[in-house]
C-alpha cells in the first residue's frame, strides 16, 4: 500500500509537472500565435504600403516622362543627353547671381545638398516672368530684320528730307533777300514816278506811297496818300470818284514808266471824269502810245476821238447783235496809203481790209 501510495504521489507530481509544462506551452503557443498574427498584420500593412508606393512611383515616372516630353517640345532639349553636373547659385541682393559648377563627387565631398524649396521658388519666379512675357514669337528674328531694314530706309529718307528742307530754307532765304531788294528798288522807282505823275495829272498837289510795315516789305501793305491842289493830305478812300480815278491813272502810268506792258485794257476808266480831267487823261495816255497798245472801253467822245480803230456793237434787230468796225484817217491821206500807227496791231489792219460776212466796215475821214 505504501508503495502504491508512493507511486501514486510520484505519478501525481509528474502529472502536476506535465500540467505545468502544458500550461507553459499553451501560453507560449498563444503568445507566438499573437506574434504571428501581428507579423501577418504588419506584412499586410507593408504590402499595402508597397502597393501605394508602386502606384506613386508609376505616377512619378509618368510625370517625369511628361516633363521630359514637355521640355523637349517647348525647349527642344533632350534631358538624357544633358551631362550630370551640380550648380551652386549665390543670389545677391544687388547685381547678378554668382554661378559655380561642381561635379557630383565635388558636391558630395563638400557636403552640400540641394535646397529644393529654393529651387521651386526660383523656378516659380522664372516661370512667372516667362508667362508675363507672353508666348514666344518664332518669327521675331525675321520681323526684327524686316523692321531694321525699314528703319534704315526711313532714317535715310528722313536725312534726305532734313537736308532738302535745309537747302529749301537756304533757297527761300536767298529768294526772299533778292525779292526784297528787287521790290524795294522797284517800289522806290514807282514811288518817285507816282509823285511826279500825280503833280502832272492834277497840276499840283502832292501824293506818296507808304509801306504799312517797313520791317517786312514782302508782306506789308501799301497806303496811297494823296493831296490834290487846295485839299489836305488824306488817304485815297476819302477822295471823290474822279480824284480816285485820276490817282489810279497816276499810279498806273507810274508803274508803266518802270516796266511798260505790251497791252493794256481800260474798262470805262474815264466814266467818272469831267471834261478837264478827260483832257488830262488823254494827254497822259498819248505819252505812252509809243510803248503800249491800249484797248479802251468807253462812252466818252473825246476818248473815242483819239482812237486809231473803233469797234462798236449795235442791235438793228431785237436780239441780234452786230459788230461795227471803224478806222480813222487824216483828211488828206488815202486810207490805203496811210501807214498803220506802230502801236496799232497789224492783225487788226489786215482784218479791216478783208471782207466781213457779218460785219460792216466803215471808213471815216477826220479833218485836221
Amino acid at each position: 500500500m505504501d508503495r502504491l501510495q508512493q507511486a501514486r504521489e510520484q505519478a501525481s507530481g509528474q502529472t502536476a509537472d506535465l500540467m505545468a509544462q502544458r500550461d507553459s506551452l499553451e501560453r507560449d503557443t498563444t503568445g507566438r500565435e499573437e506574434e504571428l498574427r501581428e507579423q501577418r498584420r504588419r506584412v499586410t500593412e507593408l504590402q499595402n504600403r508597397r502597393g501605394a508606393f508602386e502606384v506613386e512611383l508609376a505616377q512619378k515616372n509618368m510625370s517625369v516622362q511628361n516633363l521630359r516630353e514637355r521640355i523637349h517640345q517647348k525647349y527642344q532639349v533632350n534631358l538624357d543627353a544633358v551631362r550630370s553636373e551640380c550648380i551652386t547659385l549665390t543670389i545677391a541682393d544687388e547685381g547678378p547671381a554668382r554661378v559655380r559648377t561642381l561635379t557630383p563627387e565635388e558636391m558630395a565631398a563638400s557636403g552640400a545638398s540641394t535646397d529644393w524649396n529654393a529651387v521651386v521658388e526660383q523656378v516659380t519666379a522664372l516661370q512667372k516672368r516667362i508667362d508675363e512675357m507672353g508666348p514666344v514669337n518664332l518669327v521675331a528674328i525675321d520681323e526684327y530684320e524686316e523692321t531694321e531694314q525699314r528703319y534704315q530706309f526711313l532714317t535715310r529718307q528722313n536725312d534726305d528730307l532734313v537736308q532738302a528742307k535745309q537747302r529749301l530754307l537756304e533757297v527761300i532765304h536767298r529768294i526772299n533777300t533778292q525779292t526784297k531788294e528787287m521790290f524795294t528798288d522797284t517800289f522806290n522807282k514807282i514811288r518817285e514816278n507816282f509823285r511826279a505823275m500825280f503833280v502832272e495829272v492834277f497840276g499840283g498837289g502832292k501824293a506818296d506811297l507808304l509801306l504799312v510795315d517797313e520791317g517786312d516789305v514782302l508782306e506789308s501793305g501799301i497806303d496811297i496818300v494823296a493831296r490834290p491842289p487846295g485839299k489836305q493830305l488824306q488817304t485815297i478812300s476819302l477822295l471823290s470818284g474822279g480824284e480816285q480815278t485820276m490817282t489810279a491813272v497816276s499810279l498806273l502810268f507810274a508803274i508803266y514808266q518802270v516796266k511798260p506792258s505790251p497791252f493794256c485794257v481800260l474798262d470805262e476808266l474815264d466814266a467818272p471824269l469831267d471834261e478837264s480831267n478827260i483832257n488830262r487823261f488823254i494827254r497822259i495816255l498819248q505819252r505812252f502810245l509809243a510803248h503800249s497798245q491800249f484797248v479802251i472801253i468807253t462812252h466818252n467822245k473825246r476818248t473815242i476821238g483819239m482812237a486809231n480803230v473803233l469797234y462798236g456793237v449795235t442791235m438793228e434787230e431785237q436780239g441780234v447783235s452786230k459788230i461795227v468796225s471803224v478806222k480813222f484817217h487824216k483828211a488828206e491821206e488815202k486810207a490805203a496809203e496811210h501807214p498803220l500807227d506802230p502801236l496799232a496791231p497789224a492783225p487788226v489792219e489786215e482784218e479791216e481790209d478783208q471782207p466781213h460776212a457779218r460785219e460792216e466796215t466803215i471808213e471815216v475821214v477826220m479833218a485836221k
